[in-house]
Order: structure tokens, then sequence, then C-alpha cells
């Protein structure tokens, strides 16, 4: 049964090595410096010569020798009764030399060509009936110094490899010393002392007892007087490099080594407890000991071990359904119930697998509404791409040949629409990562149970991803038309426009500190005759919007107009120049004419307080002046001749007007007096007064600041009406929509009995690893069963 003990450990160590167990199995590891003498205590053990040999480091792989006693066989027809035979290839060897061969190749497939180590074990059983049921452990000799081309950490590589087999409580230390060199420098015993300070599974192996100098022995160590040990020393001799040259048997290495032990002097009395023949039996005996006290351990750990195995069988699910369409069934719609589950689960926040480092479902798609879309829209100016020009022409756009009394809303709404199809960019992005957002959420809800079907969670991850292009679509349309009902119907009414508006009427009518207009010199006449200097245009007013208290209606669109535009200037009122006077028509020139002609006629000055001209004459002449067409500039000036004492107000008539010089027609007229206009340079005029950036006059100044701040009151409202409304629309449309439909889509889409077996094909990898775990799990039970049983003998 001793022997049935050593066996089972070494069917469950060969089984936990092609199986991943994680067992912790008794066994002899042999630990010692570089040409110790491991490899052929080894040899010596086994009767055979089969490890390879040579200078430097030879064993780069730990080797796990399994010796296992065979009867002789009672029948002639086998021509063989010892054999190898290694884990990882299924044959025999029955030639010794070609398993040195066989070893060196291995290491030099795992290990390299060059002097490097592996941990990678190699796994050789002998059958033999000379030897003792055993299981041992070769590992490579400790060195200090890297040789040839081995790497220059060497020594700790080997060190490491060491410590790892040695450092595990139910392995027992076989640590190998020369005996011609000082035992206080024994690298084996210092590495075992590491790991067992009190010795208690540490044995002591001594070799080349013969090559010890003249006079000397190694009788105190032996018998533990030097460094004790409790499972001792045993002290052994190998055959020499000339014996093995010389092809020297291991059976007559024996009986050299036991004549050794009897014919010293020093060894003589204790020769019946050295030698290879007792080290062989004292470790057998040893390593039984050992695994009957870890006997106990091993059965709780083996119990440990099978729970864990069954749990993890357990999440691989059972093989025995897919035979039954039924069962099929039932799988295939509780898995997805539980897809739909935890995707709605994901976006409502109520995930048990809410992560803690970083925002995830639901958490997401609040984010991008409040902080990506949020931002987005305050960072949207009304006005930052609308520059003066192109808001002067759009006023003039929307009036036609007509002057305006006030601001057009054509131009207004003109310039509202583009800014609010600014919003629109944004509002698309917003759906498309809210899509994104939702596709990624399908993509992350899965369980190690749907793990095993990649397919069936691929068409689940589809079909979803189907359901929400199909909501992509009508949400996407629904937001365009969101921008597109802000721009049909521009709502002035707004209660919120409305108090916007009166607040920039009222920044805008605020009385700004008087402007005194840098104006050029006048004629001399112009100040002596009328008896005063003559004012600026925001000095000047007038009471009556008529002249000599009749005007047709162009007359009183004019007059109108100079109100609205003094209105909009806020210019305080100066004391009247003459009865009944009144400006000009001030819509597109009327700083340069308040600069050029100081309010007061000149040629009314020259005439002595001429003939008073009609309003429709001013209208005119202030258009065209006394260079305008002949009829009517010839008319004005007569009427001036032949005026009833009224000052007319009006240009120039005796000069040119430096206002002209500086307007729309500037540089424009011939130089002839009765030229006529150039009409076919009017391309040009247009083009210049459209790209030339000019100098605004007041009116237009203060026209383009109220549409301006009209336009950021209104888009305001816009952009808050979006912000809120489209978060909305996604949710409705998009998120709660594909919510509510996914797990009818799933069921309509997938529960099918003809792809229930396509769905329920799992993953290749999953079920090579689900039958290594059920070996795995068979073999836990097996070998707890067999150490139930086995009977434990003391000796």
């Amino acid at each position: 049964m001793d022997a049935d003990l050593i066996r089972l450990v070494n069917q469950l160590q060969d089984t936990f090595a092609n199986l991943g167990g994680e067992l912790d199995m008794p066994q002899l590891a042999v630990v010692g410096s570089q040409s110790a003498g491991k490899s052929s205590v080894l040899e010596t053990i086994v009767g055979r010569d089969f490890l390879p040999r040579g200078s430097g480091i030879v064993t780069r792989r730990p080797l796990v020798l399994q010796l296992i006693h065979t009867p002789v066989p009672e029948s002639s027809t086998q021509t063989y009764n010892e054999w190898g035979q290694f884990l990882h290839i299924d044959k025999r060897f029955t030639d010794f030399a070609e398993i040195r061969r066989e070893i060196e190749q291995e290491t030099f497939r795992v290990a390299g060509q060059n002097k490097g180590i592996s941990k990678l074990p190699i796994h050789l059983r002998i059958y033999s009936p000379n030897v003792l049921d055993l299981t041992l452990v070769d590992l490579p000799g400790l060195t200090k110094i890297p040789v040839g081309d081995q790497p220059s950490d060497i020594e700790r590589q080997i060190r490491s490899l060491v410590l790892d087999y040695i450092s595990k409580p139910n392995c027992v230390i076989l640590a190998v010393s020369a005996a011609n060199v000082d035992l206080a420098n024994s690298e084996a015993l210092k590495l075992a002392r590491q790991v067992d300070p009190q010795g208690r599974r540490t044995i002591g192996v001594l070799t080349k007892l013969d090559l010890m100098d003249a006079g000397t022995n190694a009788l105190d160590i032996l018998t533990g007087r030097v460094y004790p040990l409790k499972l001792g020393f045993i002290g052994v001799v190998n055959r020499s490099q000339a014996d093995i040259n010389a092809e020297k048997s291991l059976q007559d290495a024996h009986e050299a080594e036991d004549e050794f032990f009897r014919s010293h002097p020093a060894y003589r009395n204790i020769a019946h407890k050295n030698g290879t023949r007792y080290l062989a039996k004292t470790l057998n005996q040893v390593l039984m000991n050992h695994i009957r006290d870890k006997l106990p351990d091993m059965k709780a750990r083996l119990n440990t071990l099978m729970g864990q195995a069954q749990q993890e069988l357990n999440s691989f699910g059972d093989a025995a359904i897919y035979g039954d369409k039924n069962q099929q069934g039932a799988l295939i719609l509780r898995l997805m119930t539980q897809f739909a589950r935890d995707f709605v689960a994901s976006i409502e926040g109520t995930s048990v697998d809410i992560s803690t480092k970083e925002l995830s479902g639901g958490a997401r798609i609040y984010y991008i509404f409040n902080d990506v879309f949020g931002h987005a829209l305050q960072s949207i100016d009304a006005t930052h791409n609308l520059d003066n020009q192109d808001i002067r022409t759009a006023i003039r756009n929307s009036t036609g040949p007509r002057p305006s009394l006030f601001v057009p809303e054509i131009a207004f709404d003109l310039l509202v629409k583009p800014q609010i199809k600014l919003l629109e960019a944004p509002s698309l992005r917003c759906v498309e990562l809210v899509y994104e957002e939702l596709v990624k959420i399908c993509h992350n809800c899965t369980s190690s149970e749907l793990q095993r079907f990649p397919r069936l969670h691929a068409q689940l991850v589809e079909v979803v991803s189907e359901l929400l292009r199909e909501r992509l679509g009508p949400t996407t349309d629904y937001t365009q038309s969101l921008i597109d009902i802000q721009t049909a119907y521009i709502n002035t009414n707004h209660p919120a426009f409305i108090s916007g508006s009166a607040a920039a009427a009222a920044s805008l009518t605020a009385a700004p500190p008087k402007q005194v207009l840098p104006r050029p010199s006048q004629p001399a006449s112009a100040e002596s005759l009328n008896g005063a200097a003559s004012q600026d245009d925001d000095d000047e007013s007038t009471d009556e919007p008529t002249l000599n208290g009749a005007s047709s209606g162009r007359d009183a669109r004019s007059v109108s107009s100079t109100v609205h535009d003094r209105s909009r200037a806020g210019a305080a009122s100066a004391p009247p120049i003459a009865p009944g006077s009144t400006h000009r028509h001030q819509h597109h020139h009327s700083s340069r004419h308040a600069s050029g002609s100081g309010g007061v006629g000149a040629g009314t000055v020259a005439h002595g307080g001429g003939g008073s001209g009609t309003a429709k004459e001013t209208f005119l002449n202030y258009f065209f002046g006394q260079n305008g067409p002949g009829p009517l500039a010839g008319s004005t000036v007569e009427r001036a001749n032949a005026g009833a004492g009224v000052a007319a107000v009006g240009r120039d008539v005796s000069g040119a007007d430096p206002a002209l010089e500086t307007g729309l027609m500037a540089g424009k007229r011939s130089i002839e007096s009765n030229a006529a206009f150039d009409m076919k340079s009017l391309g040009k005029h247009i083009e210049a007064a459209s790209d030339g950036p000019g100098h605004m006059t007041m009116r237009e100044e203060m026209e383009t600041n109220l549409i301006r701040s009209l336009i950021q009151s209104y888009f305001n409202i816009v952009r808050q009406t979006i912000q809120d409304l489209v978060p909305k629309a996604i949710m409705h449309l998009l998120v709660n929509n594909t919510s509510q439909q996914v797990q009818n889509r799933l069921v309509a889409a997938l529960y099918k009995p003809e792809l229930f077996g396509d769905l329920l094909n799992e993953d290749e990898a999953l079920v090579a690893e689900r039958a290594r775990v059920k070996a795995l799990l068979d073999a836990y039970r097996e070998a707890f069963k067999t150490l139930s049983e086995v009977t434990l003998k003391s000796t």
C-alpha cells in the first residue's frame, strides 16, 4: 500500500500537469551547485545512464523524474523490462541513450540553443524492476558567474527557479554538496536553510568522498555533528569521469562504492547508513512518510479544489440541453429577457454593475444633454457672423426704392433666420451622440452566461442596433423640423422678445453725450449775412412736420423720416433759424451733409433770403442738387430767385456741395454743370457702396445696433426653446421608444426554432475549457476517493 501511495501521487502529478491543477504534490527536489554530482546521484539511483552530460550548465530545465517499480515479467515474449516514457510524447523508449537525446532536444526546443534556462519542466517516467517508487525533481545547478553566452543574470534566474520548488511545504529538499569543498560554502544548504530553517525536510547528500585530501574525512558531517539535519546526511561515491569514459557499468560502480565504505577506516562503522542503495531506500521511506503526513492537508485541499472546479463548470452551463428544442427555446428567451433588462437598466441607472470610476449608461446621455449640447448652444454668438455691412445691405434691400421711417421688419426676418439655422448643427450632433451612446450601451450588455454563445450575443446586438437605426431617422427629422418651425414664423409678439426689445430701445434712446461733428470751413457770407454762425445738425430742430402749411404724401414721408432720425439720435432742440424752415431728408448721408452744409443753404444767403422752395423741391434737391437734371435744377433756381422772402432750404446752388463729393454718388457727376448723370457706371457705384466699409451715419449706426440687439434677444428665446425641446424629443423618439420596443423586437426577430441550434453554438475555446475543467473535476474526485480509501500504516 505504501507503493500505491507514491503511484497515486505520481498519477495526480501527471494529471494536474496536463490539466493545470493547483494541488501541491509531495516531491523530492534535488538542489546543488553546478558539477556537484546531482545527475550522477540520480543515475546511480536509477541504475542507468540517461541524463545529458558535459561541461558547464547542462540541466537547463527542471526534470520531473518518476521512478516506478515494475515486477519482472513472467512471460518471455516481452524482450525488455525497463523503459522510459515522456509526458509530452506518446512513445516508449527502451534505449536510454535515446532518452538522453530526447531530453537534450526538448531542452533546446524550449530553452534555446544558448545556455539560458526555462521554468517549464520535462516529465519523465522510468519503469524498472530495479528501482523503488520515487519521485525526484532535478533542478539546474547553482552558479555564480555567467559563462559564454549565458544571460548576465543567470544566477538570479536559477536561484528564483530553485526557490519556486523548494519553498513549497510539501517539497523535501535533497541538498547535494561535494565533500572536497568546505561545507560552509555549500550553496545548496544555504538555500535550504532559507526555506527550511529548522532542517525538518532537508536531506544532506555528500558526494566525492573519495576525492577528499589524504588524512581528511567527512565523518563529523555524516554523523550530524557539524550541521545537524533531522533527516541526516548520506555519503555516496559516484563514478569519476575516467570511469565514465571507460564505460564502467553502474553495477560495478555500486560494488566499488560498497567496498569503499567497508574498507575506509573512518566510514566502516557507518557503512550501512551510506551508499546509493541506502540513499534510495531512505528517499523512498521519507517520501512515503511525507505523503502520509500530508494526506489530511491534501484531502482538505482537494475538497476545496473540487468546489471551485464545480462552480467554474456550472458557470459554463450544461451542454445536455442542446438536443431539446423546448429547453433551447427557454434558454434563448431567458437570455433575451435578461439582455433587454440590462439594456434598460443601464439607461435608467439601476444596473447592479454601476461603475464608480467613470460615467456610464444613462449618466452619459445626461452629460451629452447638459454639458456637451448645452455648452455648444451657449457658445454660439448670435451675430458673430454679421458685420455692419451685411445689416446695412439687408435694411436697404428690404426697403426697395423708398426710404424707411423705421427699421423694416423684413430686414429683421431676413437676418434672424440664418442665425437660427446655426442651432441646427449642434442639435443634429446631439442626436448622433446619444445614438452612439446607446449603441455602446447595447454592446456592453452581456453576462458570463451570454458569453458562452457569441453568435446569440452578436444577433442580440445586431437587432437592437437595427432598432436604434430605425429610430435615428425620425428623431433626426423631428429635430430638424424643430429648427424649421422656428424659422417658419418669427414671433415678434413673444413676451420675452417684447421685454427684450423694450430694454434695447431704452438703451438706444438714452441721451448720449453731445457730439460736435467736425465740418469744413464755410464761405464767409454764410455766417455774416445770417448774423450768426451756422450750427451742426444736432443743434437744429423743427417743430412742424409741414412746410408752408401744406405738404404732399411724399413730403410728409420725408419730413417724418427726418423727425424719426432726430428722435433716434436724441438731439436737443435749438432756436429755429427761419420760420417754417425744415431739415432736408437724411437717410443715407446725414453725417456728411451735416458737416458740409451746416444746415442753412448758401443759395438763400446769396439771394438775400430769396423765394421759398416747396417741400418737393427740397426733397429732390437733396438727391440731385443744382447739378442734377436740367429742368429740375432750373426751376429750383428760378423759384429761389422769385421767392417771397422765406429762406429756402436746399443744396448750395452757387457752387459744388461738399456733401456730394463723399456720398453714394461721389465722384460720378460730370464736371460740366449741365452734364447728365452717367448711368452706365451704375454697377460700379453699387459695387463700391457694397464692398467698401464706408463710414456709417448716425442713423445707420443706430439701426445696426438696434437690429443686433433684436437678433440677440430673439435668438436667445429660440436657443432656450431648442435647448429644452431637443433633449425631450431625443428621449421620447429615440431612448424611451427603443427601451419600450427592445423586448418585443428581440422576441420577434430571434425566437424561431429553426435558429436555436445556430444561436446556441458555443465558442470553441469555451467548449475546450469546459472539457478541461470537467476532466480536472473528475480527477479531483477520483484522487479524493483514492486518498479516502488509503489505509495508513505506520512504519
